[in-house]
């Protein structure tokens, strides 16, 4: 039973929020929401992309200054203008896209913050390795605390955000997506310790577009929707159709089109692919208007797989074919030659150029087209820009608008847009809807479905087995970075998927399982 849900228990306001308004170039993205959070809850906070919820929660975090209104703590006005300030009065924001120093050792990451200035020279860097240790431990992960933060997955990465808040001792945590690339056992070990924050008292809001996680973990839930505060109820007593219908203020009866397949020649072939300690002897064919998916559990390796294919980190050994011709592909220029394009899954990193605007970030595959004779023509590239915007519905309030104040979800249609200017043949989308809401999954769904008819090859990699096999004209399966099953629509199922998917324990010379 969540805790709100006790009989007879009045939980005390810890935040109280009145009137928040905030502006973005002259447009109103959150309007006058009034919000009490609770000590010992945990709060989720629901909306489509741009709705205004990440916005709030950065506004309380000390992020981003309101336009208008006034936040209290414990009934004491406070105002909340850097997320030093916030993190002083014990608030602490986890971010969607993972935050560090990536030169540092996690151990330093997790220090940084808490001590200032000179104070850090005089750190007992035994002691905080141990307590390093300790905090990863409470986890349920086992992660190397000396190593450098880029020597690890973005999933390990948010397990570090989510320690460096637990060690910091905040009262308010505000988690942005989460789970959004943890493995369903990661998920279960970060719900444990939400569960255990919220017995000590501490509120926690939850940001996130998976309605089942919500439903198990979060005691309240208030909706956004264009930027105003739509309703605030106990999670149990709304249904799923009653979440969605005052998410986007309509019915939604399916959320992934099936798609019609007219699949052609062989686009792309990879014929026994090797990258030592990432994945080896991959080999698999993409053809002509097909979507090809690419399962697995984090970790094992489809991500590697695509940065290999557009040449971000290249495979030792192997081969790759586009239209019968074998390439050599050595770095993304070569990938872009070849008909290649790629989205990323962390487009915070290597997505988006955060403080550009909106009309370079799309057109910056594309020097040729906005630079005739090497001069950049601003017109033309805002013309190119402005038309793509059109074509993928890209909510924003100006082309000149840096892409970073933008939601995720418009943050991803543009790096999409960018892509398809270059005319790509073959397409590789590495988790494209992660941290998007419903409401404009449904529109890269039909992007995808579109692409596919259009007779263009989709590599799908996606940790979300219902999109994935929904999508899919057929399912590659990877567990430990090897290949493990190519299942047919017919085939492909979450069992089959997630029993090619779970690493098994291999046998000793004599047969028996190894320990």
């Amino acid at each position: 039973m969540n805790r709100a849900d006790e009989p007879g228990r009045a939980l005390p306001i810890l935040i109280s929020a009145r009137g928040i308004s905030k502006q973005f170039a002259g447009v109103e993205v959150l309007r006058d929401v009034d919000l009490d959070l609770h000590a010992g809850e945990i709060h989720a906070l629901l909306g489509e992309n741009g709705a205004g919820k990440s916005t709030f929660a950065k506004i309380i975090a000390g992020v981003h200054r309101p336009s208008r209104g006034s936040l209290a703590l414990n009934g004491t006005p406070v105002e909340v203008t850097t997320p030093l300030i916030a993190q002083k009065l014990g608030i602490t924001l986890i971010h969607q896209e993972p935050i560090s120093f990536p030169d540092l050792s996690v151990a330093e990451n997790l220090v940084l913050g808490r001590h200032e200035g000179p104070a850090l020279g005089r750190v007992r860097w035994g002691e905080l390795r141990r307590e390093a240790d300790s905090l990863m431990a409470r986890l349920g992960i086992a992660i190397d605390v000396g190593k450098p933060m880029r020597g690890l997955s973005i999933a390990d990465q948010q397990m570090v955000e989510i320690a460096r808040a637990l060690a910091s001792d905040s009262r308010l945590i505000i988690m942005d997506e989460p789970t959004a690339p943890l493995t369903p056992r990661e998920v279960e070990t970060l719900f444990g310790i939400a569960r255990q924050l919220r017995q000590e008292g501490r509120t926690i809001i939850f940001i996130s577009h998976r309605l089942e996680e919500v439903r198990a973990l979060c005691d309240r839930v208030t909706i956004f929707r264009d930027g105003s505060r739509i309703a605030t109820e106990e999670t149990a007593g709304l249904s799923d159709a009653d979440i969605i219908r005052l998410m986007i203020g309509r019915e939604v009866k399916t959320y992934i089109p099936q798609h019609k397949s007219q699949i052609g020649a062989v686009a792309l072939a990879v014929r026994g692919l090797s990258l030592p300690g990432k994945f080896e002897d991959i080999s698999f064919e993409v053809h002509k208007g097909e979507i090809v998916g690419l399962g697995g559990l984090v970790g094992a390796g489809r991500t590697d797989i695509a940065r290999a294919l557009f040449g971000v980190a290249p495979a030792a050994s192997g081969s790759i074919e586009v239209n019968g011709k074998t390439v050599t592909i050595r770095e993304p220029a070569d990938a872009v030659a070849q008909g290649l394009a790629f989205v990323p899954e962390d487009r915070a990193v290597a997505g988006i150029f955060r403080s550009l605007p909106v009309e370079q970030n799309i057109t910056a595959a594309v020097p040729g087209k906005v630079a005739p004779g090497g001069v950049i023509r601003r017109a033309l590239e805002r013309s190119i820009a402005r038309e793509q915007v059109r074509k993928l519905r890209i909510r924003l309030a100006s082309l000149r608008q840096p892409i970073g104040e933008l939601s995720g979800g418009n943050q991803q249609k543009a790096i999409l847009a960018r892509w398809l200017l270059t005319d790509p043949e073959i397409l590789i989308l590495d988790e494209p809807t992660r941290g998007i809401d419903i409401g404009v999954k449904a529109e890269f769904y039909e992007m995808i479905g579109e692409l596919a008819a259009s007779g263009r090859a989709v590599l799908l990699i996606s940790s979300e087995l219902p999109e994935l096999l929904a999508l899919s004209d057929r399912v590659l399966v990877m567990s430990e970075g090897r290949l493990t099953a190519n299942l047919a629509r017919g085939e492909a199922s979450e069992e089959s998927v997630m029993h090619a998917a779970v690493p098994r324990r291999k046998a000793n010379p004599d047969g028996r399982a190894a320990a």
